[in-house]
């Protein structure tokens, strides 16, 4: 399997000034490249790919030979593969009609992010193994800086990232053949119902921390694990319309829109996906349509029944309970006979 392991880095006040510098000098080569694509275009209807810049790169390096030959080639060449990536993201939403979207400059705030695709060149994960005590990684131009690593690392290095977040420095290994760690049989099963709140937090890093535990804490106890089957990126789409068609409550769609972005739902269901396949869990998706509006004790279904966000009532049988936990007892429900059908075709 392939998994990423992330960790604090230490570095010190001149190893931070320097990460800085060649963080700037990565921004600046994607804005030049992304120029170069657009002037090209635009004077003479030449289309310029990765390879055609890759091989110019020596010769922006022969030019500049205090800045940007300081870096290593290959991460420089990971910047313009990001920058290909972007324009055949935008040219596979041309051909699929959706709005395009094309490339922008990245500003100072918007550039966080430098890989070097292959431990070895360029970089060195635990690069000074005589100091058991302590990790560091091996940044070309930067030197060995000090990582904070919390936990081990497994399978095979495959690429190194570092990333800015605010003050702080961050490393992020890919790695490759990470052995899967099943779990013992719990012989449970849970349906999980994805409330507005139910992940908020004030940050990021709490936000993603609090996905961690919690999806951690279900695959230790559950061997089926059933949620929503949510199309994240449809419901948070702007209600805003159009000129001609201008959508209805818009105010209120916005704001729910945030409170989706805020939960975290899509970061979740990837952390849980991914431990669950490494703890041998069954993951099952399911499609939540009416699942808020049917009692889990008759099956009545009604708009009616939902009373609040938090509440539910059933109109015919009286019956009461948290809405969220009426709503998973269906998607259980839905999920296990989704299982048992797979398992009788």
């Amino acid at each position: 399997m392939r998994r990423s392991f992330r960790f604090l880095l230490r570095p010190t006040a001149r190893q931070a000034a320097v990460l800085a510098a060649c963080l700037e000098d990565h921004r600046t080569l994607y804005n030049a490249a992304l120029e170069h694509r657009r002037t090209a275009y635009a004077r003479a209807g030449v289309s310029v790919r990765y390879g055609e810049q890759s091989a110019e790169l020596k010769h922006i390096r022969a030019d500049d030979p205090e800045g940007q030959t300081r870096w290593s080639f290959s991460s420089q060449q990971a910047t313009l593969r990001r920058l290909d990536k972007a324009f055949r993201a935008f040219f596979k939403r041309v051909r699929e009609g959706r709005t395009p979207g094309f490339p922008r400059f990245k500003g100072r705030g918007r550039f966080d992010t430098v890989e070097w695709p292959k431990d070895g060149d360029g970089c060195r994960w635990n690069s000074q193994p005589e100091h058991p005590t302590a990790t560091y990684v091996r940044l070309q131009g930067i030197g060995h800086i000090r990582v904070h690593q919390h936990r081990p690392v497994r399978g095979q290095v495959k690429t190194i990232s570092v990333k800015r977040e605010g003050s702080r420095w961050f490393v992020v290994l890919s790695c490759d053949d990470v052995p899967a760690e099943p779990l013992p049989a719990t012989g449970v099963a849970t349906g999980i119902d994805m409330g507005v709140a139910a992940l908020h937090a004030k940050v990021r890093r709490q936000r993603l921390d609090g996905a961690h535990k919690a999806a951690l804490a279900l695959v230790r106890a559950y061997d089926v694990i059933v949620h929503e089957d949510l199309r994240i990126a449809n419901m948070t789409r702007s209600a805003s319309g159009t000129i001609e068609a201008p959508g209805r409550n818009v105010a209120a769609k916005s704001g729910l829109n945030r409170s989706i972005l805020d939960a975290g739902w899509g970061v979740f269901l990837t952390i849980l996906s991914y431990k669950a396949e490494s703890a041998g869990r069954k993951l099952i998706a399911v499609n939540p349509a009416g699942t808020s509006r049917t009692c889990a004790r008759c099956g009545h279904c009604a708009k009616e029944n939902h009373v609040t966000q938090a509440d539910f009532t059933c109109t015919a049988c009286g019956h009461t309970a948290h809405a969220d936990v009426n709503a998973a007892i269906n998607i259980l429900r839905a999920g296990l006979a989704l299982r048992q059908a797979a398992q009788a075709a």
